[in-house]
């Protein structure tokens, strides 16, 4: 029996998905699995029975990879499975941007009791009409699986885009739509496009990257779109630039005191990933993340390991180890079980940085104390033996 702790609400059809296996408990120190949205965990104890995270949604600052890398817990995310979602309020954003919906809205509401309402719309209608998003330039930074999505879109609106992602990935390669202009450096976008949008994880690199510098290379009116992370725009600058007028609008998917109520800003409360459909496709991909880890052993979205994927557990007994990633860790498995006289059917190995992950499948039963002698081996974080 495994036990799940959900530390926040989760979507029923994901919890669905746990069959007569699993158990909830409201006890974090049972655990085998934790799943969160957005609880803090960097001041929690994590209890050594603890062997799987997963994170109903893509970032994870909320999360100690590096805390629990240590002490052999792999940490899951959803990528892509809320991209929809983000997709058509960065869509919106740009719409509001555009066309001045909001204040013209608000204009409404001030005069609803005029009673020749109807003939001072058609007089106060122009401070509000704005441009249209067809043939304009839209810049994307990060084509990952929500700017991908952005990106194809924004061609079916007749916007002319420039996508820009040293790191593509052979799969979002090929979704990506053959009308979009690969921008060679992230300065020819700010150069080329009238709106630029964000779509990139916060990391020492990216963390303040569109500051004053990025934005002086900037058309002048420029819309920025933010819904990834608020640090990714320094917010200093950005409130600079809003009422200097070289940025026309920033909408943004994050409210901070710096930038809300800032005349030119759009500030949307964190809605990008709050539909229902997005809340029931994390649950979904969250739970069969730690379901395929705990019965399987295999690896698939972690944020703290590399995926490692040997598909379904045979008839057999399925060893993984969690290591860091140091020389001859390999040759000390194989000599362990060739001591006792175990044969490895098959056997998987990857790294990523400082860690590693090792899967063995061996024909036979396990001595009761293997995992007590592979945990004696310097650099081995936790080892599971699957049956």
């Amino acid at each position: 029996m495994y036990e799940y702790h959900c530390l926040n609400p989760i979507a029923e059809i994901g919890l669905e998905q746990f069959g007569e296996k699993y158990a909830a408990t409201e006890n974090i120190d049972e655990a085998d699995a934790v799943l969160v949205r957005s609880a803090s965990m960097h001041d929690m104890e994590l209890g050594d029975s603890l062997k799987a995270i997963a994170r109903a949604g893509a970032g994870v600052n909320n999360i100690p990879l590096d805390k629990c890398a240590e002490k052999g817990i792999v940490v899951f995310n959803t990528p892509g499975a809320n991209a929809n979602g983000v997709k058509e309020l960065v869509l919106a954003g740009m719409l509001l941007s555009a066309r001045d919906i909001i204040g013209g809205i608000n204009w409404v509401e001030e005069h609803e009791e005029d009673g020749d309402l109807a003939k001072i719309t058609e007089k106060k209608k122009k401070a509000f009409a704005g441009t249209e998003l067809e043939g304009k330039k839209l810049g994307v930074i990060g084509l990952g699986a929500i700017g991908v999505l952005v990106a194809n879109t924004a061609t079916h609106l007749g916007m002319d885009v420039y996508g820009y992602d040293p790191y593509i990935s052979v799969d979002t390669a090929w979704k990506l739509s053959r009308n979009i202009h690969h921008a060679k450096t992230v300065d020819e976008l700010y150069k080329e496009c009238d709106y630029i949008t964000i779509h990139v994880p916060a990391t020492p690199d990216t963390k303040g990257m569109i500051d004053k510098g990025a934005i002086s290379l900037m058309k002048k009116n420029v819309v920025i779109l933010n819904f990834a992370r608020d640090v990714l725009v320094n917010s200093e600058d950005m409130v600079d630039a809003l009422v200097s007028g070289s940025v026309k609008c920033y909408v943004t998917d994050f409210p901070t005191p710096e930038i809300a109520g800032v005349k030119g800003a759009i500030v949307i409360p964190h809605l990008g990933a709050s539909t229902e459909e997005s809340e029931d496709n994390c649950a979904r991909m969250a739970v069969a993340e730690v379901i395929d880890y705990l019965e399987n052993g295999n690896i698939v979205h972690s944020v703290n390991y590399p995926d490692c994927d040997m598909g379904p557990k045979g008839e057999g007994t399925r060893i993984t180890v969690l290591h860091h990633n140091i020389p001859n860790m390999l040759g000390q498995f194989t000599t362990l079980l060739a001591e006792e006289n175990l044969n490895i059917a098959l056997m998987s190995n990857k790294s990523r940085n400082e860690y590693a992950y090792t899967m063995m499948d061996v024909d036979a039963n396990v001595p009761a104390d293997l995992i007590e002698k592979f945990g004696s081996i310097e650099g081995v974080l936790k080892v599971r033996i699957i049956q």
